[in-house]
């Protein structure tokens, strides 16, 4: 329970940096902030400091950063529909910013309290046939499988294994040379060791020490590598890959974080593995809210985009309420999408 406790307090805190990026910005941007919310539907507590009332609604499925004439328009020459379209654009992608940002940190904390952790760069070369072959050399940082960006040491294993016993093209960084090899007979090879049954590909990787610079950019990649998730996440989906019984919405993703609690075994390796996923979450939040879609802060992106576009060709403005309309059908179907994807998570669970 305590890992499903902790999971949810930190979605919370993604929900609230979000939020908080839009309300920062634009506090330090002139815009006027009315209500900032945490939670959604019925309200719970507020309390007003100056011109904000700050808000905990019942329903921990989002938040919210109400500012003057954000979706009307306003005579309050602090409205945000009254500021220069390059402040908009900072304030709008601030929420994303700041998840990213979240990641990026909760990362961070993972690799400075695990002391050490594995990067892509061969170490040693077993004496097998796979490795032998291969023309890799001890010092080699893998960048490319067959094309595919290596971030993390997770990538290579993943890729390997993706080429189900095939040859494969790698691109390695050499001396700061980037030296291409191709067809590579990287193949696992099964060995008996300690009356257990292994299979290894021969390649043994540098473990690195936590310190600042090498957390700094291993925590970068990790974010790179959780981002480069999301977009083939999403690839699937629009691919017809994955469909609903493979998404999860708030409800799922505790579960989710309940099951990888228990399967650290102990309680540090535990609230690892809930920290981990909560990473990847707030990197996927960061990209899922820019995605141009209506009612989403990519969509209000994309919209003023095509706003100062009309403008510049026709030199008329166009009427805001057209916008707070499509935004307002784009906010209720995002409503009617996560209500079944919570019924479906409800489902699984009873499943």
């Amino acid at each position: 329970m305590i890992y499903i406790i902790v999971g949810i307090l930190l979605f919370g805190v993604l929900i609230a940096v979000h939020e908080g990026g839009h309300f920062v910005s634009a506090k330090l941007l002139g815009v006027r902030v009315n209500e900032f919310a945490i939670g959604m539907g019925p309200l719970l507590f507020s309390k007003t400091y100056g011109e904000t009332q700050y808000s905990l609604r019942l329903l921990p499925l989002g938040g919210y950063c109400a500012m003057e004439g954000e979706d009307e328009d306003s005579e309050d020459p602090r409205a945000f529909s009254n500021k220069a379209p390059w402040r908009k654009l900072i304030i709008l992608a601030a929420g994303s910013g700041m998840n990213l940002v979240a990641g990026f940190l909760l990362a961070a904390l993972l690799f400075v309290n695990a002391g050490s952790f594995t990067v892509p760069v061969l170490e040693h070369l077993e004496d097998i046939p796979a490795a032998g072959a291969s023309g890799l050399q001890e010092g080699d940082r893998i960048l490319r499988i067959n094309g595919q960006r290596v971030w993390i040491y997770n990538d290579v294993i993943m890729y390997l294994n993706a080429a189900a016993g095939k040859d494969v093209d790698v691109q390695v960084v050499r001396g700061g040379e980037k030296i291409l090899l191709k067809d590579l007979p990287l193949q696992r090879q099964t060995f008996e060791e300690n009356g257990k049954t292994v299979q290894r590909y021969g390649l043994r990787f540098q473990v690195q020490e936590a310190t600042f610079p090498a957390v700094m950019k291993q925590s970068f990649d990790t974010c790179c590598y959780f981002g480069k998730a999301v977009w083939q996440g999403l690839g699937m989906l629009v691919s017809g890959q994955v469909g609903l019984k493979d998404m999860s919405g708030p409800v799922g993703i505790v579960s989710y974080l309940g099951e990888a609690g228990e399967q650290g075994g102990n309680l540090q390796a535990g609230l690892q593995n809930v920290v981990y996923i909560i990473a990847l979450v707030a990197v996927n939040l960061a990209i899922m809210n820019l995605l141009p879609i209506p009612a989403l802060d990519g969509g209000r992106i994309f919209l003023l985009l095509v706003s100062e576009l009309v403008f510049f060709v026709t030199r008329r403005r166009m009427d805001g309420k057209y916008e707070a309309y499509l935004h307002a059908a784009g906010f209720a179907l995002l409503m009617l999408f996560m209500a079944v994807v919570t019924f479906s998570d409800v489902f699984k669970l009873f499943q």
